[in-house]
């Protein structure tokens, strides 16, 4: 039975360095499988995801070169709201984690569904070059507006994390410059600073199974690395619609599960 958690893994973590979406599949994992309550899968998953931010790094070199200092400011935002997120996991009920879940993954739903300008520019394209000697001139307020974005999501990353990849890109490709892939690979990587805030905490704070840990935490490393690979050919429009989808479907069960309520009978 832990073994399984391999492959769950694997695909996990290519649905998270593709689309931002690896909680689509390791999460139910641990409830149905594993039979973990909601917080303690949402533990073991932060925990594991680790593993995918670290694989991805490996396999995104090529779009990362340049980018560095970028990526290390994201990841730094990303950490300091990482803690907080933690912090309210364990201080707030259950009740509350369950509820406010679906409305933060049918968010980034939504707006990944909502073409950025690149894609409006170049679609079909997989990648988006900016114009000669565009440049991105953003005022104080929209810095600092952006600076507490990053932070919300690394909040909401550290919390339960459900779709937070999601929203993190829809927020680097309308206000960056960058390529897709570059912006993709940004997330994937900053992302992990949320993953081990979250994970360091948990572990003084609350109860990490980590015998489910290193299995999955394998197969996220396995699917963290072939993720990239996969995003640098197919087109960013179907990326794109799938990841919407997928999202607005897992925003539908959750909230289906939190709420007790089928909309048309549907599950």
């Amino acid at each position: 039975m832990i073994l399984l958690f391999i492959p769950v893994g694997i695909v996990a973590g290519i649905l998270g360095t593709v689309t931002g979406l690896a909680s689509l599949a390791s999460y139910p994992a641990l409830l149905y499988f594993a039979g973990l309550p909601a917080v303690s899968a949402n533990v073991v998953n932060k925990a594991a995801l680790m593993f995918n931010s670290i694989g991805s790094a490996v396999s995104s070199t090529q779009e990362l070169r340049g980018h560095w200092k970028e990526l290390f400011k994201t990841m730094l935002i990303i950490f300091f709201g990482g803690i907080t997120g933690a912090i309210l996991l364990t201080a707030l009920p259950s009740s509350s984690f369950t509820h406010i879940v679906p409305v933060f993954i049918a968010a980034g739903g939504i707006m990944i569904l909502i073409p950025s300008k690149q894609e409006a520019n170049h679609e079909g394209a997989n990648n988006f070059e900016p114009k000669k000697g565009q440049v991105n001139q953003h005022s104080w307020l929209k810095n600092i507006l952006i600076v507490v974005l990053v932070y919300l999501i690394g909040a909401y990353s550290g919390y339960f994390g459900a779709a937070s990849g999601i929203l993190l890109l829809v927020l680097l490709t309308r206000t960056s410059s960058n390529e897709y892939t570059v912006s993709n690979a940004i997330r994937n990587v900053a992302m992990g600073a949320a993953n081990i805030v979250a994970t360091v905490y948990y572990a003084f704070m609350a109860h990490i199974v980590w015998i489910l840990v290193l299995p999955l935490g394998i197969g996220f490393f396995i699917g963290g690395y072939i993720g990239p690979k996969i995003v640098r050919v197919l087109p960013v429009k179907y990326i794109r619609i799938t990841t919407g989808v997928l999202a607005l479907i897992l925003a539908y069960t959750q909230f289906s599960s939190a709420y007790n309520v089928k909309i048309f009978g549907i599950f």
